[in-house]
C-alpha cells in the first residue's frame, strides 16, 4: 500500500486558492482516478475537482468552508502503487521553504474581531517573552510597517499550524487594536433597522465576493470618470442591414458588443498605458489586450468572462467569442481561465436602458468603460452644402480610470479615441 497526497490543483492562471464547498466523497470510499471528489469555489468560478489517483479515500485533511492554497494537501489516498510511497507519503514530506509566495502561505479567512476582543488576540500579556515561532516574510513585513516590536509580535496568538501567526491574525490584531473603544462614538456604518414585514435575504457567496471586490477597488483606486457622446449611426444602419444574413450564415445574432470591443482594442493599441496594472510602486505594461465583458446572470449577479488577445480577432471572431462566453456564463459552464487575465473591462449599462454610468474598476486593471443605451436624437450634421439637423443614433461612453496612474488627459483622450473608431465604422464592411 502507498499513501498519496491529493493536493489542491491549479485551476487558472491567476488562481492561488480556493474554498472547499462540498466533499462529494467521504472517508473510506473507493474512488477512481479522475472521479470528482469535491467541489471548490475560487474567486472566478465553482468547479468539481477530480481525484489524482485511484484508491481508498483514507483521510480528508480540510473541512468544507476552508480556504486552501493551490498545492496544499487536501486528502490522503491509499493506493496499491508502492513506487509512489517515497515521493508522496506525508512522512517523507520535506518542510516547506520559507521563500514561498506570501500570498499563498497566508490564505486563512479574515477574522471579524470586535474591539473588546483585542486582549484575546494576545497569547501572553507579559512584557518580553521567548518566541521560537516561525514568521513568514509577509507577517514580518506587516509587523515592520505597523511598528510592531518583536515582543508585541510574540504575544499575538496564532491560528496557523503549531501556533503560527498568519496574515489574517495580523490583520485581525491591527483591526482590533485600532478600533474605537466602547466609550467613543463609532465611525462605522450604523446597522440597518428591521421592521415588521421586512424580508431578510442572506447574501449568496458570489454577492459577498462582488461586494468585497467593489469595496476593495474603491479603497485602492481613486476613481475619476470622463464622458463622451458618440454618433454610432453607421454601426446601427450596417447592423440592421446585415443582421438577418449574418444570423443565417453564422447561426447566431450579432449584437452591438463586438463593435465596442473592437473599438476599445484599437484604442488600447493607440494608448497602451491604459493597458496596465499597478504592483506597489511599479507599473506593469501588459503585452496582450484581454478585454473582459460584464455579463448579467439569471441570479442578478455579474460575471466577467475575458476575450483574450481581442486585437487579433476580426468583428466576426469577436462576435462568436462574445456569444459563446455569454451563453456559457449564464449556464455556469465557464472555466477559471476564461474569467481571469483581463487587462481592460467593458460594462454594457445600456442593456438595462441606462444612458450612462460610473463603473467600478476591476482590480488589478486601471480602467473600465461603461457603454450606454443607443438612442435617436436630433443633431447638427455637417454636409458639403452646410449644416443640417438630422436624426442620429447616439450613445454615451463613461470611462472610469485609476487616477494614481491615469491622468485626465490620457483617460479623456482614450475614451475620445474609442468614440472616433465607433463613428468611423465603414458601411461597406463585409460580414
Amino acid at each position: 500500500m502507498a499513501i498519496i497526497e491529493m493536493v489542491m490543483p491549479k485551476m487558472g492562471e491567476s488562481i492561488i486558492e480556493g474554498t472547499i464547498l462540498t466533499w462529494l466523497k467521504k472517508e473510506g470510499d473507493q474512488i477512481d482516478q479522475d472521479e470528482s471528489v469535491l467541489e471548490v469555489a475560487t474567486d472566478k468560478v465553482d468547479t468539481e475537482v477530480p481525484s489524482s489517483h485511484a484508491g481508498l479515500l483514507k483521510e480528508i485533511l480540510v473541512k468544507e468552508g476552508d480556504v486552501v492554497a493551490v498545492g496544499t494537501p487536501i486528502a490522503l489516498i491509499e493506493t496499491q502503487d508502492e513506487e509512489e510511497k517515497t515521493s508522496h507519503s506525508p512522512t517523507s514530506q520535506e518542510p516547506k521553504k520559507t521563500n514561498e509566495d506570501p500570498s499563498i502561505q497566508e490564505n486563512e479567512e479574515l477574522l471579524s474581531v470586535a474591539p473588546a476582543q483585542t486582549a484575546s488576540l494576545l497569547s501572553n500579556s507579559g512584557s518580553a517573552i521567548k518566541d521560537d515561532r516561525f514568521y513568514s516574510p509577509l507577517v514580518q513585513s506587516i509587523a515592520k510597517e505597523e511598528g510592531i516590536s518583536k515582543d508585541e509580535l510574540a504575544r499575538i496568538a496564532g491560528t496557523g499550524k503549531e501556533g503560527r501567526v498568519t496574515k489574517n491574525d495580523m490583520l485581525a490584531y491591527l483591526k482590533a487594536k485600532s478600533a474605537p473603544s466602547e466609550n467613543h462614538i463609532p465611525s462605522q456604518k450604523v446597522s440597518a433597522s428591521v421592521s415588521a414585514g421586512d424580508e431578510i435575504i442572506e447574501m449568496d457567496r458570489m454577492r459577498k465576493m462582488i461586494a468585497g471586490r467593489m469595496l476593495e477597488s474603491k479603497r485602492i483606486s481613486p476613481h475619476v470618470t470622463s464622458f463622451v457622446e458618440a454618433d454610432v449611426t453607421n454601426i446601427v444602419l450596417w447592423r440592421n442591414k446585415v443582421k438577418e444574413d449574418y444570423k443565417k450564415k453564422n447561426g447566431e445574432p450579432i449584437t452591438f458588443t463586438p463593435f465596442f470591443i473592437e473599438a476599445v482594442a484599437k484604442a488600447i493599441q493607440d494608448f497602451p498605458m491604459i493597458n496596465i496594472s499597478v504592483d506597489g510602486d511599479t507599473i506593469i505594461k501588459k503585452k496582450n489586450i484581454n478585454i473582459g465583458v460584464a455579463v448579467a446572470l439569471p441570479s442578478g449577479n455579474l460575471i466577467v468572462p475575458v476575450i483574450k488577445k481581442a486585437n487579433e480577432l476580426n468583428l466576426t471572431g469577436i462576435s462568436k467569442k462574445v456569444n459563446d462566453l455569454a451563453s456559457r456564463a449564464r449556464a455556469n459552464q465557464l472555466s477559471a481561465d476564461e474569467l481571469s487575465g483581463g487587462t481592460y473591462t467593458i460594462s454594457n449599462v445600456g442593456s438595462f436602458g441606462n444612458v450612462m454610468g460610473t463603473p467600478i474598476i476591476m482590480q488589478p486593471q486601471v480602467a473600465i468603460l461603461a457603454v450606454g443605451s443607443i438612442t435617436k436624437k436630433p443633431a447638427v450634421v455637417e454636409t458639403p452644402t452646410g449644416d443640417v439637423i438630422a436624426i442620429r443614433h447616439k450613445m454615451f461612453l463613461s470611462h472610469s480610470y485609476d487616477h494614481r496612474v491615469v491622468d485626465g488627459s490620457l483617460g479623456g483622450m482614450f475614451v475620445k479615441r474609442v468614440a472616433e473608431y465607433l463613428e468611423a465604422f465603414d458601411l461597406n464592411t463585409k460580414v
